[in-house]
């Protein structure tokens, strides 16, 4: 199976990126399954009802939120009533909508996609991330249950991240990390069979302060002093994200290469 993760799409540069490349990147790589993550892809926080529509109709199969998963209010009905959208499982038990989601690529080969918040830096504890995924990738065997597993880490800390990979290396065909918006360059295959990556980068414009427009991070700074609202940046963003073949039989990975398409980080793909 041939699946693409994009990282965190960053505002409507982030969007934009989205549509100009990813109808395109479908269709030359053979792509059988997209995960977008766009929990900060609404303003720099949150994702709205129309712009999760835009992401799937430029041709995510499903798509990931994070600790902003709420901050836009239509997310609240909104994600309850489309299924192609998973929220931390680890969030508040009282929040709407699903922390994990089996589904199926035009193949009928069943993928299962999940996405966790970490503790360590994190502004608030979240129930234990590693128990909460043990759990369903328990209930989801891959090679078994699942012809794929992918797990979406959302945290700050490259070490919390890391610690998930092995936590669920040979369980899981993907773990890779988002949050940070800054690539890492460590995409690996774990001992057991498990494509890892620290960090997926965001889909936006790096002429920024992850994202973000730099003159007001960079006052509070040197100030330590708010003077207006951070605003997303947006110049020409980059495509990133990370790109993955599995055995449909066991469920591993065979192959994994990080992807930069468009704006300051271009490189070329699989």
């Amino acid at each position: 199976m041939k699946i693409l993760f994009l990282g965190d799409v960053m505002g409507r540069a982030g969007r934009k990126a989205v549509s100009d490349h990813l109808p395109r990147l479908r269709a030359e790589w053979k792509l059988d399954f997209v995960v977008v993550n766009g929990e900060n892809a609404s303003s720099g926080a949150g994702l709205t009802a129309d712009h999760a529509k835009s992401l799937f109709e430029a041709g995510a199969d499903c798509v990931t939120l994070g600790d902003h998963a709420f901050d836009q209010k239509d997310m609240f009905g909104y994600i309850e009533n489309d299924q192609r959208i998973v929220r931390p499982i680890n969030f508040a038990k009282t929040a709407p909508g699903r922390g994990h989601k089996v589904f199926q690529d035009a193949r009928g080969r069943k993928v299962l996609v999940a996405q966790v918040l970490g503790n360590v830096f994190m502004k608030r504890a979240f129930d234990d991330p590693f128990s909460a995924i043990d759990g369903i990738l328990r209930a989801f065997p891959l090679g078994g249950a699942v012809q794929a597993a992918i797990v979406d880490v959302h945290c700050e800390a490259t070490s919390e991240k890391m610690g998930m990979g092995h936590w669920c290396d040979g369980r899981a065909s993907l773990v890779v990390g988002t949050h940070t918006h800054v690539p890492t360059a460590d995409a690996q295959i774990l001992p057991g069979g498990t494509a890892f990556l620290s960090d997926a980068g965001m889909c936006g414009d790096y002429l920024s302060v992850i994202g973000m427009e730099k003159e007001e991070p960079m006052r509070r700074f040197v100030t330590g002093m708010a003077k207006g609202r951070f605003t997303p940046a947006m110049g020409e963003a980059t495509l990133s994200g990370v790109y993955i073949e599995t055995d449909d039989r066991t469920g591993k990975a065979t192959r994994i290469e990080m992807v930069r398409q468009g704006g300051r980080l271009a490189q070329s793909g699989p």
